[in-house]
């Protein structure tokens, strides 16, 4: 009996020494709020876009774009005059920037060194989401009140086409050979557009879906990931429509995001949440865990070499930049 009661002891012991030495390793495998940055600034804010080339966080903040060096942790500078903007397309290679205004149904070109603007372009009604598209050379938004999306070619700052849409559009992806995917807000579906052709070739049904807002691609598996104001993720096949899994996710979503070095996709919710679902297959997906961001963090943008994610909300009253990883 006094041996089976040691061994028991023993055997306790050894599942809290056990417990002790694996909680750092899985703690350090837990994505979690790194640091907190403070930008400061009045105004409401939507879309991030992150430079990987220079290190750079361009926050989409109601009259102007802040531009925020995310190693150093500091905001450097400002885009003026983008009234009601909503999101920023950057083109590297030619050192320029565009940013979609909500309220004057304008894009401003913007020089990626200066940040001063460059020109402005007529767009559709109340653009909103913006991309940059390297297979027709050109920058699109998408227009919510109007239905379209228009063409602007940064280079000699024109607007070169616009393509009507059957409902009202929110995110947009590229798969950077042709096509383009179309968050359909209003509609629950996703609007495919063949850019040679500048028309839409299908619209795909998204189940169990209302209101889909972000969108991320897996360019490599030809899988989409649109975030839904139902509370769902729904993966789909980027070549037919099938829609491959619904996974449950936080309220308020408004932007996805996919790592393709991590196999992760991520939501960030305005409840205050990034839901973290872990890609087994191309079409297999589970969820892994939820982050605590802050009440409004409604958008976020990725740094897929770092696996580092960025999010922006108000915490007591002052405006602030959460880094997050692992």
């Amino acid at each position: 009996m006094a041996n089976r009661k040691l061994k028991i002891v023993i055997g306790v012991l050894g599942l809290f020494i056990l417990a002790a030495t694996e909680s750092p390793a899985q703690q350090r495998d837990v994505y979690h709020v790194l640091r907190t940055v403070a930008l400061g600034g009045d105004g409401s804010w939507d879309y991030l876009r992150f430079d990987p080339d220079s290190g750079r966080l361009f926050v989409a903040r109601s009259t102007r774009v802040m531009v925020v060096d995310v190693h150093a942790g500091k905001l450097i500078g400002e885009i003026p005059g983008t009234a009601g903007v909503h999101g920023v397309a950057l083109i590297s290679d030619l050192h320029r920037g565009v940013t979609s205004n909500g309220k004057a149904n304008t894009a401003t070109i913007f020089s990626l060194e200066t940040l001063k603007p460059l020109a402005s372009v007529d767009t559709g009604e109340k653009p909103d989401s913006i991309l940059w598209d390297p297979f027709s050379k050109t920058v699109l938004t998408m227009n919510g009140h109007s239905n379209s999306i228009t063409l602007i070619d940064p280079q000699t700052a024109q607007a070169v086409a616009t393509i009507a849409l059957p409902g009202r559009p929110e995110t947009a992806v590229t798969d950077r050979r042709r096509m383009i995917y179309v968050n359909l807000e209003d509609k629950a579906q996703i609007a495919v557009v063949d850019l040679a052709a500048r028309t839409v070739v299908h619209t795909w049904n998204l189940t169990g879906c209302t209101e889909p807002t972000g969108l991320a691609i897996d360019l490599e598996a030809r899988r989409l990931f649109t975030g839904c104001h139902s509370g769902v993720l729904i993966a789909v096949d980027a070549e037919t429509g099938r829609n491959i899994q619904s996974l449950p996710i936080g309220q308020g979503v408004d932007a996805v995001a996919f790592d393709p070095g991590a196999r992760t996709v991520f939501t960030s919710n305005g409840e205050g949440s990034i839901s973290v679902i872990e890609q087994v297959s191309a079409d297999s997906y589970h969820n892994r865990e939820t982050v605590q961001t802050l009440p409004g963090a409604k958008t976020l943008a990725l740094d897929t070499a770092h696996h580092l994610l960025y999010t922006v909300a108000n915490r007591e009253g002052s405006f602030v930049m959460l880094e997050i990883g692992r």
